[in-house]
């Protein structure tokens, strides 16, 4: 359950704070975190984007997350992942 008061909407995500998010994801499992630990927080990740939506259109969200795809912070499966959860796709 979120702190929220009733009937209050959570504030959107913004393009540039999912791609922050990503990038931290990236390091941990870079870092050494196991994949069951990458993927349990990734699929948290996406549940909280779902519940509070992405503050941009499909091409704000393309350009903040096609770096982090193209340098391979996020590989082509999550990628696909991510954006058919929200979606993007």
């Amino acid at each position: 359950m979120t702190d929220q008061p009733q009937g209050q909407e959570l504030k959107p995500i913004t393009p540039e704070r999912l791609a922050e998010e990503l990038k931290k994801l990236a390091a941990d499992r870079n870092a050494g975190a196991s994949s069951e630990i990458y993927e349990q927080r990734f699929a948290r990740m996406i549940g909280e984007l779902r519940d509070r939506r992405i503050d941009g259109d499909r091409k704000a969200v393309m350009a903040a997350l096609q770096p982090l795809r193209d340098d391979g912070t996020i590989s082509e499966r999550y990628f696909r992942h991510l954006l058919d959860s929200l979606g993007l796709n």
